[in-house]
């Protein structure tokens, strides 16, 4: 016997849940469907778990500079990595167990667990559970690329997800892939104490940014005694007697490192490949994206995708942006877009990169008259109040519009900082206005102004 709902949610992670409570209070019948964890990457091996995570190596970190302050310690400062395990867990299985217990409790939605395929455009089958409906909505997530790289099958290696799971401090860990997963895992264990390598095959770090950007946060890794191995051009990997050797191939140093531990941090894929879709007609691309049109419609009517699994964003806060799009044309009459929303992300290694809109390489690019103003960090009296004064802040502006196209704050407090350049953006104002805001002393966005009132023409 097939069940009928008005609709169906497949997956409870960002978008999902929240979907199903707007779909439930509009009246309707919903089902939502979850194989696994309530509450998808970010509550369970994303956001919440790291960046508790990366708390913990902060604590350490600011411990051993406690003489810089003037502050004396008795000793090393140790590290107990079963605590600091059992913390992020405790993060982790609280956010996850609210998520559940919300959805249990309301009326109108049916929580069914376990893995669904589809039978038909409209139908799901859930283990011997059959479930129909108009509206279906997909919430499936991404996981961790495996790279087809030789010797990968043969050796113990760590994902992101499996990392989490150490109660231990690795002696040297080996960090495959120089992006944002990868480093911030890579800075979090040197902090713990382990020797960390990281290996990139590309020439510099995080490609997608600026070349300073890129060897700005080198400098700060380098600084805190992690080895960076870029244009490693053939790596491989091979059992060793101390864990994992790895093939580098570097132009300089030694050609393979030994770890006793490998993170595997080279992009993640979306979790499409056993959803039958092929059942549904419903498109991918070559990477398994779920393709979707500007309102995150598939090409199969009354079918859409959300959050990692569509391709058109890999965060949080777009995942839930996606519901936000849905539920206002479906339940409001409304008409968003994807493309109306700014990209703006953030980099969690200590101090944070804030992004917002293009980078200066981008801007460039599109052949517009520019204006560009950079400022280090040490020149922000609270960067320098807190002795944390590594990084810059750059802002790139349209000189005919007078618009910021975007900006980049790597350095103490950037993640939250960039807001203010993200809020004005998203508002659609010129420059001026920001500058003549009148921020708060002391913090770092009080030098926001600055910056903009000293942009200058580029070549």
């Amino acid at each position: 016997m097939t069940q009928v709902f008005d609709a169906i949610v497949v997956g409870a992670g960002q978008a999902g849940p929240t979907l199903a409570g707007r779909l439930v209070a509009a009246g309707m019948k919903v089902a939502i469907v979850e194989r696994k964890l309530f509450g998808g990457t970010c509550v369970n091996t994303g956001c919440m778990p790291t960046k508790t995570l990366v708390a913990s190596a902060y604590a350490a970190h600011l411990a051993r500079r406690g003489a810089d302050y003037g502050i004396a310690l008795g000793g090393p400062v140790a590290i107990d990595m079963k605590k600091v395990k059992a913390r992020a867990d405790k993060v982790s299985t609280n956010a996850r167990q609210n998520v559940e217990t919300s959805l249990r409790s309301l009326d109108g939605l049916t929580v069914i667990q376990g893995h669904a395929r589809f039978e038909g455009p409209d139908t799901i089958r859930v283990g011997d559970t059959f479930i129909t409906a108009p509206r279906i909505f997909l919430n499936v997530g991404g996981r961790a690329n495996i790279p087809d790289m030789p010797g990968v099958d043969a050796v113990q290696y760590l994902t992101n997800t499996s990392i989490l799971q150490l109660d231990v401090v690795p002696r040297h860990l080996v960090v495959v892939g120089g992006s944002y997963i990868g480093l911030e895992f890579a800075q979090m264990y040197r902090r713990f104490g382990a020797e960390v390598t990281v290996v990139e095959k590309g020439p510099r770090l995080i490609s997608r940014e600026d070349e300073d950007v890129s060897e700005a946060i080198r400098d700060i890794l380098t600084d805190e005694g992690l080895t960076v191995r870029t244009n490693a051009t053939c790596i491989g990997f091979k059992p060793h007697a101390d864990g994992v050797a790895v093939d580098v191939d570097c132009t300089s140093g030694d050609p393979v490192v030994v770890g006793s531990h490998v993170l595997l941090a080279v992009g993640r894929r979306p979790n499409t490949d056993d959803l039958g879709l092929d059942k549904a007609g419903v498109a991918v691309d070559a990477r398994g994206n779920i393709i979707v049109d500007d309102t995150l419609a598939t090409n199969v009517s009354g079918i859409w995708a959300l959050g990692d699994c569509n391709g058109r964003g890999a965060f949080t806060h777009t995942a839930y942006n996606d519901y936000e799009i849905v539920a206002a044309n479906l339940l409001e009459g409304a008409s968003r877009r994807v493309s109306h929303r700014l990209p703006g992300y953030a980099l969690y290694i200590d101090p944070p990169l804030g992004r917002v809109g293009m980078s200066e390489t981008d801007a460039r690019k599109t052949g517009r008259r520019l204006l560009i103003s950079k400022r280090p960090m040490t020149r922000v009296g609270r960067a320098i109040e807190k002795d944390e004064t590594k990084g810059f802040m750059k802002i790139v502006v349209d000189a005919e519009s007078q618009k910021i196209l975007g900006a980049a704050i790597l350095g103490v407090n950037g993640d939250e900082a960039i807001h203010g350049i993200l809020d004005m953006m998203n508002a659609g104002v010129d420059y001026p206005t920001l500058q003549w805001a009148v921020p708060i002393h002391p913090t770092v966005s009080e030098l926001i102004p600055t910056i903009l009132g000293d942009l200058k023409p580029v070549s």
